[in-house]
């Protein structure tokens, strides 16, 4: 893809590194979506923000999420491969991300899979997650369904509703020695954890946030040491992602995520949207993913969090009266 006189391809985003190659290729997408992204563009002069007097990340205009929820957001005119949408109540708008190249996603997830994990050929991924699985257009679903393929185990899988099969499997795989990751949405694995006690300390259980309307939420803590005893693990990971992106950023315990190299988090005043705050201080959530090429980049999100001094970031909460997001993550 040319643009701003580049010539621009999935191995730069996937191999740029942090700093200023970083920054260097956020501000060229940046101006590349300014100029093609109809919407953002709108929204950019709305703000009376000159594009070319952008030098610095820190000056990049974010989009509010709810534009995905009433307007097409595209800055390619290539067709439309898929469209992923937000879970919601019924009644509920739900985001549309609608995704022109679908090997950028899925060039994401696995990239990303093996700077945290390592090798998916390594792993046999089960997963519990009844609420994706009764919906179309789920993300998530895409994401785990080529995760379980490329894996190539064979008892790799979904476990609907059927407990006992998805204890048998564990137990065979702990025999086995097998690195498994358990990837479930959160009232699922607590419902299987109250009939089941299983010691697994290898296990990585992976929750993807939300009760879905089934159950009370519950804060991070609270959940954690009831899914680490259950499972008998030393730590609950997590992932921080959302329809509206192509990247998610991971936790391997204790609520810290980590970003992929192509995507950070920056930290935005509650009081004043347009300005950024320091690290420490607990404001909402802007996240910047280079994957996101063809659609907006650079994302004003509904989640409430905190930057560490190792860039790590910790997610708070809500704003308040945002709608409630079907892949919430906990309040703490």
């Amino acid at each position: 893809m040319y643009f701003c006189g580049v010539n621009l391809t999935a191995e730069d985003i996937f191999s740029v590194q942090r700093g200023d190659g970083f920054k260097t290729l956020a501000l060229n997408i940046f101006r590349f979506q300014a100029k093609n992204c109809e919407v953002y563009s709108a929204y950019i002069h709305h703000l009376r923000v000159k594009v070319e007097h952008v030098t610095e990340i820190e000056q990049i205009p974010f989009l509010p999420i709810s534009f995905f929820k009433t307007h097409a957001i595209l800055s390619s005119k290539a067709p439309i491969e898929i469209t992923f949408s937000s879970s919601g109540t019924t009644g509920m708008v739900q985001s549309s991300h609608h995704v022109t190249d679908v090997k950028l996603y899925e060039q994401s997830y696995l990239q990303a899979f093996a700077q945290f994990y390592g090798d998916v050929t390594e792993y046999c991924f089960l997963a519990l997650l009844p609420s994706y699985q009764q919906r179309s257009g789920s993300s998530l679903i895409y994401m785990v369904n080529d995760l379980i393929e490329k894996s190539r185990h064979p008892q790799s899988g979904y476990f609907l509703y059927n407990h006992d099969d998805l204890l048998q499997t564990l137990l065979d795989l702990k025999s086995k020695k097998q690195k498994t990751v358990l990837i479930g949405v959160t009232y699922a694995l607590l419902d299987f954890i109250e009939q089941y006690d299983i010691d697994f300390p290898e296990l990585i259980v992976m929750e993807t946030g939300g009760m879905k309307g089934k159950r009370k939420e519950m804060v991070r803590e609270e959940l954690h040491e009831q899914l680490t005893k259950g499972f008998g693990v030393k730590s609950i990971h997590s992932e921080y992602g959302m329809t509206e992106l192509l990247s998610q950023a991971y936790s391997l315990g204790e609520g810290v995520f980590n970003c992929p190299n192509w995507m950070q988090v920056l930290i935005r005043d509650t009081n004043d949207p347009l300005s950024l705050i320091a690290q420490g201080r607990t404001g909402g959530i802007n996240v910047i993913d280079l994957a996101n090429l063809n659609s907006c980049s650079f994302i004003a999100t509904q989640d409430l969090g905190k930057i560490n001094p190792d860039q790590s970031f910790e997610v708070l909460g809500r704003f308040d009266h945002a709608d409630i997001r079907g892949c919430n993550l906990l309040v703490q």
